[in-house]
């Protein structure tokens, strides 16, 4: 709370000096033509005003200087609002960008040599994927990579904004490491999975200072539109002087000018680039990464949120609570055989069996023999276990160990078994099956904790027309109860990697936007897959670089507010867009009678403002042209305010806002202009 908190405080404070004078300096800058064919509407009012320069120079109508002069700085300072607006934007990213890079540049390594016992200390750019580092109490991770031995405290200021330390272990999905963050307590070592330059850190930089900011589909669309409409715009206006010849009269270029820039789409073009910069940095003042644009359109759009329970839904560190035996086998033979199963896994649930076993039992090992063989855990067999003197200990779900002993399938302790496990599943734990030699010992419980608060966020989401599906390796049982506590809408129970992607693939068959929150490598494809992936922090390195977004806080429900600002960037763009094109309206009714009226003395009806004379309405309407762009740059930078609600009241409320204002406003706002225009006989 107290991060949202800080962040929706930075976000108000839009104009203080450190972004606005940068801003400035970089507005001009901005003017270069190789900045602004990029945005073709600026691009055509910076030609206009250049023109209109050259003619204030050559003065060859019979316009006042005074006139021409105005006119000519209007509409420098409309493309120059245009370019502030984009500046500060682009600004506020590289203010936080600056400090990641003081981070970045105090990075050195503890390479370790061959024997892993000797390190060398080095710049963090020279290491290379695959090498290993110490990191030591105090010491800043230098590379991103994975956790390959030890146990350490984290703090992950750096990167998240918050102080309170993280575990990073081997194992698991809590192994992934990011390079600035700085090691509290004990030592790890680090495997380098990224090239230098390419890292967590060097990405999160060039985000947000919005150097690999591409334009989203929608955006492209809009800004065709708006050039389509400017090159109608352009043809209408060059034809006016035939009808004016033909009138038996002319008008001035610098009239015709004026006529252009207040036809054409000026507001919403000036905006649209700030607008998806600020999208992108309110994600990221949110502790949220986002790859791309489209990414956070996505988020506003999508339909079906798919989540991973461990670690997503449940606080993820299933512990083992209890050993249940079948008749014929004792807790204490259970909990021996369980326990020699796990001393090589190294899962927190693995930790937590041999912990159990050892309180409970007192069970002690000093640990697998020399010529133990070790059965690693895999997605499809969902089995682990040891070989250890000539005896088989299996460990893993209920159903793989049935199918992997045959003969007990029809057995009295496999009907007991399933009895036991049906138990514990009723009651939201899983169970983990442990046999001997094909013979079946009992089931282990473990308890998974459903995160506080949870219930209540899939109620919000729900709200949003969302559907929610837990997908779960456990059993239906417990993944039902685990459902049913969380509050979730569907659930898909024993899915593989294979499983999620063709449920993922199977929704957006159906025309619906997907988006996954997961933490795990057997996550990663389908965090591809989705059209919005949201990859946990805590979580592995496959899973961040699979997602196109990064939850730096590890909070799956925060994609709440993912799905809310997503949808706050499409209805701002579209707020924006409707008042542009109202405003547009509105200054026709204001610049085309004053034009007109002389040749055709019948438009004088549609002069409705009554303003004070043609030249004060023209330099009017491009004076209001000019600064509706910065009092909207506020607007444009915090976003339309967003409220869970259906889209038809949502339509209405904003084309009564956005629509009904942007056509009141240029009524109100050019006839305020043209009083003070007339009252200091500017025109």
């Amino acid at each position: 709370m107290a991060q949202t908190t800080q962040s929706r405080s930075r976000t108000r404070s839009l104009f203080t000096a450190d972004l606005v004078v940068p801003a400035i300096k970089a507005s001009f800058l901005k003017l270069d033509p190789r900045e602004l064919v990029r945005n073709p509407v600026m691009f055509v009012t910076a030609a206009v005003a250049a023109l209109m320069t050259v003619l204030l120079v050559i003065g060859q109508d019979d316009l006042s200087v005074g006139f021409k002069l105005q006119l000519v700085v209007w509409l420098w300072l409309t493309v120059l609002f245009g370019t502030f607006a984009e500046a500060l934007a682009e600004r506020r990213g590289k203010a936080q960008a600056a400090s990641l890079r003081a981070t970045k540049a105090e990075l050195t390594a503890k390479r370790l040599n061959g024997d892993g016992r000797q390190f060398d200390n080095v710049p963090a750019s020279q290491l290379k994927v695959g090498d290993i580092v110490l990191v030591e109490t105090n010491d800043l991770i230098p590379s991103d990579g994975d956790v390959v031995s030890g146990v350490a405290s984290v703090n992950e200021a750096a990167i998240t904004g918050e102080s309170a330390p993280v575990i990073r272990e081997a194992g698991g999905d809590r192994s992934a490491v990011t390079a600035g963050t700085r090691v509290i307590s004990d030592e790890i070592r680090v495997k380098v999975t990224v090239e230098p330059g390419k890292g967590f850190l060097d990405r999160m930089i060039a985000l947000v200072e919005g150097a690999e900011r591409q334009k989203t589909p929608n955006e492209i669309a809009l800004t065709l539109l708006l050039v389509g409409l400017t090159i109608i715009f352009l043809i209408a206006v060059g034809t006016i002087p035939g009808f004016a010849s033909y009138a038996g009269g002319s008008i001035p270029v610098a009239i015709l000018a004026a006529l252009l820039i207040t036809l054409i789409p000026t507001t919403i073009a000036a905006l649209l680039s700030a607008i998806g910069i600020a999208g992108m940095d309110r994600l990221v003042r949110f502790n949220v990464l986002a790859k791309s644009g489209r990414a956070v359109e996505a988020a506003g759009d999508i339909d079906v949120l798919l989540l991973d329970k461990t670690g997503t839904i449940t606080i993820g560190d299933r512990q083992a609570s209890e050993f249940r035996a079948v008749s014929g086998t004792s807790p204490r033979e259970l909990a021996d055989a369980a326990l020699m199963a796990s001393l090589a896994d190294e899962t927190p649930e693995g930790r937590s069996i041999v912990l159990l076993a050892r309180e409970r039992f007192h069970v002690a090992t000093a640990g697998l023999p020399a010529d133990a063989e070790i059965i690693p855990f895999t997605a499809q067999t969902r089995i682990s276990g040891v070989k250890v003197g000539g005896s088989l200990i299996q460990k893993g779900a209920v159903d793989s160990i049935l199918r992997a002993n045959a003969g007990s399938g029809e057995t009295a302790a496999a009907t007991e078994l399933r009895r036991i496990t049906d138990e514990i599943a009723r009651a939201g734990g899983t169970p983990l099956a442990v046999a001997l030699d094909g013979r079946l010992l009992g089931a282990i419980f473990l308890k998974d904790v459903v995160k506080a608060g949870i219930r209540e966020r899939f109620g919000e989401l729900r709200a949003m027309g969302i559907r929610t599906v837990m997908i779960t390796g456990d059993n239906p049982l417990t993944a039902a109860a685990i459902a049913a506590e969380a509050g979730v809408d569907d659930f898909l129970a024993q899915a593989t990697p294979e499983d999620k992607l063709e449920l993922i693939r199977k929704e957006q068959t159906g025309g619906r936007l997907v988006a996954m929150c997961g933490d795990g490598t057997n996550d990663a494809p389908a965090l591809a897959q989705a059209d919005v992936g949201v990859a946990m922090n805590t979580g592995t390195q496959a899973a961040r670089e699979a997602g196109n977004m990064v939850d730096l806080d590890s909070d799956p429900t925060k994609l709440i507010e993912v799905v809310g600002l997503g949808k706050q960037l499409l209805m701002t763009r579209g707020a924006l867009t409707t008042f542009s094109v109202a405003n547009d309206v509105a200054k026709y009714f204001a610049i085309i009678p004053a034009m007109f009226v002389v040749l055709y003395p019948g438009l004088g009806v549609l002069n409705v403002m009554r303003l004070g004379s043609p030249e004060s309405a023209i330099l009017s309407a491009i004076i209001f042209n000019a600064v509706i762009i910065p009092c909207l740059v506020p607007l444009a930078l915090r976003g339309v305010a967003y409220k869970p609600m259906a889209a038809g009241p949502l339509l209405a409320r904003n084309l009564a806002v956005y629509g009904l204002g942007g056509l009141v406003a240029p009524f109100i706002g050019i006839k305020i202009i043209d009083l003070v225009v007339g009252g200091l006989g500017l025109a």
